[in-house]
């Protein structure tokens, strides 16, 4: 049976997305969100929304949006990386998800050392490591959907392990 390739142009398609989500990624890792800058448009929206929380409260409620920043980045950038990997097949697979979990585990400690030499920034393994659990949430969650919607976690019957080993 002939193997039918697809053109270039067919198979950078995909890659798109996540070329975009890294430079994004990369953007919100410059000064221009660090806490300070992002202190200056999230704490006065957090002071209007909760009027009577004290300047701890609000800086806490600051921190943690923050951090959930950093989860969900590699939320969705885990996400795009799975779809990138698997190209014109369908469903999830195990080779896959590691993939793309070890990219976006590469991707976030890159980040982070890029943040070592911008001022305004601190790197932070922690930061990495948040970032990580964010990814491979993405790719539990996506598990999850593949297996439920089509009764299996594998992309085709003869890839199963036989009943009874679950």
């Amino acid at each position: 049976m002939e193997r039918v390739t697809q053109p270039l142009s067919g198979r950078l398609t995909p890659w798109l997305p996540v070329i975009a989500w890294a430079i994004l990624i990369s953007w919100a890792s410059s000064d221009l969100f660090s806490a300070s800058h992002t202190s200056r448009y999230i704490l006065p929206a957090l002071h209007w929304l909760f009027p009577h929380a004290s300047a701890e409260t609000l800086d806490r409620l600051h921190f943690l949006i923050r951090k959930s920043a950093h989860f969900t980045e590699y939320f969705v950038f885990s996400s795009l990386l799975l779809r990138a990997i698997r190209g014109e097949h369908r469903g999830w697979q195990i080779r896959w998800a590691i993939a793309a979990l070890a990219i976006a585990a590469a991707y976030s400690a890159l980040d982070e050392f890029h943040q070592s030499f911008v001022p305004s920034r601190t790197a932070s393994p922690w930061d990495s490591l948040l970032d990580t659990t964010g990814a491979a949430t993405a790719q539990f969650l996506l598990w999850l959907w593949f297996r439920f919607r089509s009764g299996t976690s594998f992309e085709s019957p003869e890839d199963a392990a036989p009943a009874g080993r679950d």
